[in-house]
């Protein structure tokens, strides 16, 4: 089931918990004019499907997208015994990046690509949480750091950065603290610049604070400039940060949920959904150009996906990515999803970047 109709089925139990029980509003039950499918709206745009088990049969985890075609994921090896990170292409062809034994409970998470490079963490239990790069294009794969500090995570494409030549990424301070992170692509001692209170990155060079927060950001700091930047306040709603735009959550007068836009300062404020819809990830207004959010409709109940819309800023249109979407994602300017059921599915992917 997708996070989207989990936080609406929570959001519902908080309000009956309270006293006040809800029926689904008649945008949920198809009174709602239907919005635009990605075909006719953005009918250039780069898109794909592909199948979740590779040429050997093994099953395939994306992980990010490279383009809508080129992908970069993990899938166990055929006899089970190591799990592979690998390169994609749109032909189906796959490149080892690297191998892990299976018996070491390995992972590989947060990758991030910059032209042919790209960098991720990999943790076993034996060599613990590493950080690695290797190309795109020949394979060829070297460790640069095993000092990553106590790395924090929020499923954001700014997990793991790479700018200005170096890999860059937060990890967990002294005294509720964050440390700013970097090593050299070429490799090298890492740098630490610690900062007082908890700070997650959203795009070099810029800090959003408010990750553990229940009122979310309030602050954007330039880590160049050393400058701060306030976010205007907002009563009653949780406001997530890019350095563009802000993100509102709130409940409207009967109690449903209202997703807002508007520029850090305040300006700019527009509606972009409400009802059953419910943010879905972690990474607000992608390109500084649209927002990603889904909404429960009649199959939700059934499948345990979520219509999955993308509103765009500029025309102020609410565009159909999917009518019944699961394991949505976003990374690297790539939107993707899946349909079907557990057993069998296909996975999508829409490059945001390709849309004029």
């Amino acid at each position: 089931m997708v996070r989207g109709l989990r936080a609406y089925s929570g959001l519902v139990a908080a309000l009956a918990a309270g006293g006040l029980l809800l029926a689904l509003p008649p945008a949920a039950q198809g009174h709602q004019s239907a919005p635009a499918p990605v075909a006719l709206a953005w009918p250039a745009a780069a898109k794909a499907a592909l199948p979740a088990t590779l040429a050997d049969g093994t099953a395939y985890e994306p992980d990010l997208f490279v383009d809508a075609a080129t992908s970069v994921g993990t899938a166990p090896s055929k006899d089970g015994r190591a799990l592979r990170l690998l390169v994609r292409d749109g032909t189906g062809r796959t490149r080892e990046l690297r191998s892990l034994p299976t018996a070491q409970n390995p992972s590989f998470q947060s990758g991030t690509v910059a032209g042919d490079t790209l960098a991720w963490f990999e943790r076993t239990d034996h060599g613990g949480l590493q950080l690695w790069t290797g190309s795109l294009r020949s394979g060829r794969a070297h460790r640069l750091t095993g000092d990553t500090g106590l790395v924090r995570f929020y499923r954001s494409e700014n997990d793991l950065l790479i700018a200005d030549g170096r890999v860059r990424w937060v990890a967990s301070g002294a005294n509720a603290g964050t440390e700013v992170r970097s090593v050299p692509l070429a490799g090298g001692a890492v740098a630490v610049q610690p900062e007082r209170g908890s700070w997650r990155l959203a795009g070099w060079p810029w800090l959003v604070d408010g990750a553990t927060s229940t009122s979310g950001t309030t602050t954007l700091r330039n880590l160049v400039t050393g400058k701060d930047v306030p976010v205007t306040p907002t009563r009653k709603a949780e406001t997530s940060c890019s350095p563009q735009w802000c993100q509102v959550v709130s409940l409207d007068d009967d109690g449903y949920s209202r997703i807002e836009l508007m520029r850090p300062d305040g300006s700019a404020r527009v509606d972009v959904a409400g009802d059953t819809a419910a943010t879905e990830i972690t990474d607000v207004a992608p390109l500084g150009r649209f927002q990603v959010y889904t909404t429960i409709n009649a199959n939700s109940e059934l499948t345990g996906n979520a219509e999955l819309l993308v509103y765009e800023i500029r025309t102020r249109r609410t565009v159909q990515v999917s009518p019944d979407a699961g394991q949505i994602a976003y990374r690297n300017g790539v939107l993707s999803w899946s349909t079907g059921n557990l057993e069998t599915f296909v996975r999508h992917s829409l490059d945001l970047r390709t849309i004029a």
